[in-house]
């Protein structure tokens, strides 16, 4: 993958926001993952929006859900829905110390993942696959390529889990990506992978893990005859998992 230079919020996301300061005075982030603070403007708990979105929602009115994102997946940035607070650091420590908290973050993101058409298969690894049926995953593969406004969220969830220690996750997300353009051409448009080559590929901090992915995307985006396969997916996950690492001859990336 040629260098190329990050946007700005990247940069500050891997660079741990350095000017970012802390208000103890705000905490709605806190209050709205401890299930005892409402979304604005939806006047919702996290519980109840879980709860709702488990029902089995369609698209069309899923979509509508999307609008919690802001509270859903708080970061240190202000983001489209102008009611959200940004993250602060005293609240990134006290929702990492309660573990319902953490848990209620993890449904947020496998609601997300439900609403893209994915699931996901382990927490251990970050392992994530297609929806299972009832769920159709194709119409929500759809929507995904077809909403643009999908591509900022994506974004915003992946630098949330990484504040929240669940950065794992995200290598998880966008090597499974990697494997449906590869493999079966599917979630291969220009502006997805625009924004998954300059954005979302750069939202881990583990600059080893981030260089590693990003060269596992290189070589399918530069080489026809390379094909990111879901052997090579689930091996590359379990192998990080058991040795802590991405890196092994088996599954070199030409960085």
């Amino acid at each position: 993958m040629r260098p190329m230079t990050l946007p700005r919020d990247v940069q500050e996301f891997l660079d741990g926001y350095p000017h970012g300061g802390n208000d103890p005075r705000q905490s709605a982030n806190l209050g709205f993952y401890s299930n005892t603070l409402r979304c604005r403007p939806d006047d919702h708990l996290v519980e109840e929006i879980h709860e709702q979105c488990g029902k089995g929602i369609t698209i069309s009115s899923n979509e509508s859900t999307a609008s919690f994102n802001g509270c859903k997946f708080p970061i240190r940035e202000h983001g489209m829905n102008f009611e959200s607070q940004p993250l602060q650091p005293h609240e990134i420590a006290a929702i990492k110390a309660d573990p319902r908290a953490l848990e209620r973050l993890l449904a947020s993101y496998r609601l997300m993942l439900d609403f893209y058409g994915m699931r996901l298969v382990s927490e251990e690894t970050g392992a994530v696959d297609r929806a299972l049926p009832p769920r159709n995953y194709a119409p929500r593969y759809e929507n995904l390529v077809r909403s643009s406004h999908n591509y900022l969220r994506i974004s915003r969830i992946l630098k949330c889990l990484s504040e929240f220690g669940f950065e794992r996750m995200n290598a998880g997300f966008l090597l499974h990506v990697l494997n449906e353009q590869s493999e079966s051409n599917a979630l291969n448009t220009p502006g997805l992978c625009s924004s998954m080559d300059r954005w979302w590929a750069n939202c881990i901090r583990n600059q080893e893990e981030r260089e590693w992915v990003r060269g596992i995307i290189a070589k399918v985006r530069q080489d026809d005859g390379y094909v990111f396969t879901r052997e090579m997916y689930t091996a590359a996950l379990d192998q990080r998992l058991e040795t802590g690492s991405f890196r092994d001859e088996d599954v070199k990336a030409e960085l």
